[in-house]
C-alpha cells in the first residue's frame, strides 16, 4: 500500500491552472524526486501535500495513509504538519525565525506535538542538534539562524523536520546554494536518518547529478504536468520524452577564448589582507583575519576562477578588489595602473562604472519597489549626468535586447520575472554602464540546469563582444571549468593553489582541491551506499 497516493492533482491561482492532472505515489521508505525547470510546478506540487499554497483551489485527491488530505479540516491538518509529514524548505534562512534559538524553535515542534516539557523539548532539541553532525549541538542550540553558516542552518532545518519521527519528508531543493563538500554531508546525513527511520522521501531538486544518485524513483515535470515518471536508473539510461533528455544533456560546456598575451594587467592586488572587528563584549573586539596574503593578476577578457567552501574567504576577497568589502583591507590594488588601495571614495567613485558585481540572488539585489527600467539605468544617471530621460531609457533597451529580453519588458517589476529573468536583467544592469571588470558572486547556484546554461553562455558571449574581464566567485567546479581561464584556490582565507583551469581541475597538487574535486564528481554517491 502506497504511504502517499496523488491521484489527477490539479492546483489553480485565480484562473491561472499551474499543476494539471499530476498523478504519482510513494511507499513506505522510498525515495521519489520531482525536478523540471523554475515553473514547471514541481514545487507547488509538495506545498500541496501539507495544503501549504496560500489562496490555492484544489482538484483531484492527494491520500496519505488512505485518508484524503484535501478534504481535511485545517485543525486536522495542523496535527499533520510537523509530525507525520514534515518538510525541510530550500532557504533555510528566510525558513527559520530571526528571533528565536534555533532551539527553541525546534523545541516548539516537540511540544507541540508530543507534549514534552520545556525542559525535555530542549534536551530532546540538542539531541536531534548532536544526531545531524552539528558541532557543539548544546552550544548551538543557543545560538540565532544568522550565528549558523549555510550547512549549519540546513542541518538545523533538518533537524526540525525530523523531531517527531515523520513517516514522509518533504526536501525542496534541500543542499541548493550550498559548497559541493556540503552538499554530500547533508546528503550522506539525509540518507543515514532515512534509513535509520524508514521515512519516505519527497525530493525537489534541479541537480540531476544529485537526484541520479539519491532517487529510488524520479518524475519529470515540464508545464505543471508530470511527463514521465521511472526507475532513477532506467530514466537516466532511456529518457523517453524529449523534454527529458533535454533536461539530461543541460550540463555546462567549456566556453573559454583565448586571451592575448603580454600587456599590462587589468587588475594587480599583491598581499591583500581583509581583517574583521568582532565584538567580545562591551568594550572589548577580537581581530578576524578573512583573507591573508592573497596576491592576484587579471588581463583585460580573462576569466579568474575563485573557488573554495564557505568561509575560505573567496566573496569577501571579490569585494575587497573591487574596494567594496567592509573589513579593514591592507596591501596593494591597482586598476588598470592607478592605485585603488589608496584612493579616498570620492576620488575612486568616477572608476565605479568600470567594475560592476553580478550578485548571486537577483531576487534580493532587484528593488521590488523599481521597474526595470529604473533599475537597469540608476548606474547610468549616476555616471552620465548629462543624458535626458530619452537617451537612458534607449539605454536600457539596447542592454535588455543584448541580454535576451525584450525591450517591452522595462516597465515591469522583478517578481513578474523567473529566476532566469531576473538574472538577465542583473546582468544588463551592469552591461549597461560597459565595464572592463564585473565580479560575479554565484551568479547560477540557485538556477536551473537549463537556464545555467543560457546565462554561462550568455557571460561568454558578452565577453567575446566586449573583451570584459570576470572575477568568477563560485562553489560549482563544473561551472568554473567551463568558464575560467584560471582558477585560485581558497581555504581558511588563503590561497592554496592557483593556475590554468584545465590543468588545476585535471591534475591537482593540494590535497584540499582533490578533496573539492570528488566532492563535485562524487556528488553524494554515498547515497546508495
Amino acid at each position: 500500500m502506497s504511504l502517499l497516493d496523488v491521484q489527477h492533482l490539479r492546483v489553480a491561482f485565480g484562473d491561472t491552472t499551474v499543476v494539471d492532472d499530476v498523478s504519482f505515489s510513494i511507499a513506505p521508505g522510498e525515495k521519489f524526486a520531482l525536478v523540471g525547470e523554475s515553473g514547471s510546478g514541481k514545487t507547488v506540487t509538495a506545498l500541496s501535500v501539507l495544503r501549504l499554497n496560500g489562496d490555492a483551489r484544489y482538484g483531484g485527491r492527494i491520500l496519505f495513509e488512505g485518508d484524503d488530505i484535501l478534504q481535511r479540516p485545517e485543525a486536522k491538518l495542523r496535527r499533520l504538519r510537523g509530525k507525520d509529514v514534515a518538510m525541510i524548505f530550500q532557504e533555510p534562512m528566510t525558513a527559520l525565525n530571526p528571533l528565536f534559538t534555533i532551539g527553541n524553535q525546534i523545541a516548539e515542534v516537540l511540544t507541540l506535538h508530543e507534549g514534552l516539557s520545556a525542559r525535555q523539548a530542549a534536551q530532546r532539541a540538542v539531541e536531534l542538534l548532536e544526531k545531524t553532525g552539528i558541532p557543539e549541538p548544546a552550544r548551538r542550540a543557543l545560538a540565532y539562524p544568522h550565528q549558523l553558516s549555510g550547512g549549519q542552518r540546513q542541518r538545523a532545518m533538518i533537524a526540525m523536520a525530523l523531531a517527531c519521527r515523520p513517516k514522509l519528508l518533504i526536501a525542496d531543493e534541500p543542499t541548493t546554494a550550498l559548497d559541493v563538500t556540503i552538499q554530500v554531508q547533508i546528503l550522506e546525513l539525509l540518507n543515514d536518518l532515512q534509513r535509520q527511520e524508514n521515512m519516505a522521501v519527497l525530493m525537489i531538486s534541479h541537480d540531476l547529478n544529485l537526484v541520479r544518485h539519491f532517487a529510488d524513483r524520479v518524475g519529470v515535470m515540464e508545464g505543471g504536468r508530470l511527463v514521465e515518471a521511472a526507475p532513477t536508473a532506467e530514466l537516466f539510461a532511456n529518457p523517453r520524452e524529449p523534454y527529458t533528455k533535454k533536461l539530461l544533456a543541460s550540463h555546462p560546456q567549456r566556453m573559454v577564448a583565448p586571451v592575448s598575451s603580454g600587456g599590462a594587467p587589468l587588475l594587480e592586488a599583491n598581499k591583500v589582507r581583509c581583517i574583521f572587528d568582532i565584538p567580545q563584549g562591551w568594550f572589548r573586539k577580537r581581530e578576524f583575519v578573512a583573507v591573508d596574503d592573497v596576491s592576484v593578476a587579471l588581463a583585460p577578457g580573462e576569466t579568474l576562477g575563485i573557488v573554495g567552501e564557505s568561509g575560505s574567504g573567496k566573496s569577501t576577497l571579490g569585494m575587497a578588489l573591487l574596494r567594496l568589502s567592509a573589513a579593514r583591507v591592507a596591501g596593494d590594488i591597482a586598476f588598470r595602473g592607478q592605485r585603488i588601495s589608496a584612493m579616498t571614495s570620492a576620488h575612486l567613485r568616477p572608476l565605479r562604472a568600470q567594475m560592476q558585481v553580478v550578485f548571486q540572488d537577483p531576487y534580493a539585489s532587484l528593488s521590488p519597489r523599481r521597474t526595470i527600467a529604473q533599475i537597469v539605468s540608476e548606474g547610468l544617471a549616476l555616471h552620465q549626468p548629462q543624458w535626458n530621460a530619452h537617451q537612458l531609457r534607449q539605454a536600457v533597451a539596447d542592454s535588455l535586447e543584448e541580454v535576451g529580453l525584450s525591450a517591452a519588458m522595462m516597465d515591469r517589476y522583478p517578481h513578474e520575472f523567473s529566476g532566469g529573468q531576473r538574472q538577465r536583467i542583473a546582468i544588463a544592469r551592469v552591461l549597461v554602464l560597459k565595464p572592463a571588470l564585473v565580479l560575479l558572486d554565484e551568479p547560477t547556484s540557485a538556477l536551473d540546469v537549463s537556464v545555467q546554461m543560457q546565462v554561462l553562455a550568455l557571460l561568454s558571449e558578452l565577453q567575446r563582444r566586449h573583451g570584459m574581464a570576470y572575477l568568477f566567485i563560485s562553489h560549482d567546479l563544473a561551472v568554473i571549468r567551463a568558464m575560467a581561464h584560471r582558477v585560485l584556490v581558497m581555504k581558511d582565507g588563503q590561497v592554496v593553489e592557483q593556475g590554468d583551469a584545465q590543468t588545476l581541475l585535471s591534475s591537482p597538487s593540494h590535497p584540499y582541491t582533490r578533496r573539492l574535486l570528488a566532492a563535485s564528481t562524487y556528488s553524494a554517491v554515498a547515497a546508495h551506499a
